[in-house]
């Protein structure tokens, strides 16, 4: 198996590990997102606040590069949870269709999603590969090997290119997140962990790199939408269009995402 020395992008990503079951973290961010009124007419009232971002984990690099708001970062299947449960919510992003789908059938978005970029999984080891694996082969087998759960879009993932590949895993752990994935190879936790590409370039030297073969012809599709009922639709909807729009979407490559498809 061919195995990639991982590219220094143009932009810093900075890692986000966090323990597995612990409340997502809302962070408020610089970056000015477009101006838009948050007025809705006939609607229920809304305040000028910063939109309130459900986001995958995955996009904890990025979307605060592209627009200002206060981010909710967790895996996607836990975030509709949390928005089928009465957490408010301006903007909703999966790492999956499936996930997107959900929401928009229990009726939490507010018109269509749209599609905004793509990726795909990696896998990653420590940078001094202590178990000597070789790639996404057999050289896997007996060794502490991490994933995320099949219910969020990286385990899925994970399921089904492991199936493509004639591969039966036996991972020692299942992550909600997958940056709680790649936080225990880098913290020596684990001996590999499937990870996306854009969060294997973000760990840079801390991790060996391998390709798993046809991950990239099968990419997931990352979607956003405004959340049904925001208090700030105006902000949610400048900050759909920052994502979509074409810096955003420069930006997104600049951080590793594919184009939507």
């Amino acid at each position: 198996m061919r195995r990639t020395a991982l590219l220094a992008l143009a932009v810093p990503l900075t890692l986000l590990a966090a323990c597995t079951g612990t409340p997502p973290e809302v962070i408020p961010t610089p970056a000015p997102v477009p101006s838009a009124s948050s007025a809705t007419p006939g609607g229920p009232a809304t305040d000028t606040a910063e939109a309130i971002v459900f986001a995958a984990a995955s996009l904890s690099t990025v979307f605060p590069d592209i627009a200002e708001a206060r981010y909710s970062f967790d895996g996607s299947s836990g975030l509709v949870d949390q928005l089928e449960g009465g957490a408010p919510a301006d903007v909703f992003a999966s790492a999956d269709r499936k996930n997107m789908d959900r929401a928009v059938e229990a009726g939490l978005i507010d018109g269509d999603p749209v599609m905004f970029a793509t990726n795909y999984l990696v896998l990653v080891t420590p940078a001094d590969n202590p178990a000597g694996i070789t790639g996404f082969d057999g050289s896997l087998e007996g060794t502490k090997l991490v994933v995320c759960a099949p219910d969020v879009p990286c385990g899925a993932a994970t399921v089904k290119v492991a199936d493509a590949n004639g591969l039966t895993l036996t991972p020692v752990s299942e992550e909600t997140k997958v940056t709680d994935v790649l936080g225990k190879v880098t913290a020596g936790e684990a001996d590999a962990g499937l990870v996306y590409a854009t969060d294997a370039a973000g760990a840079g030297a801390a991790v060996l790199v391998f390709d798993v073969p046809g991950a990239a012809d099968d990419p997931n599709t990352y979607w956003v939408g405004k959340v049904a009922g925001s208090r700030n639709a105006g902000q949610a909807d400048a900050f759909v269009a920052a994502v979509t729009g074409t810096e955003g979407r420069a930006r997104l490559a600049g951080f590793g995402f594919g184009a939507p498809r």
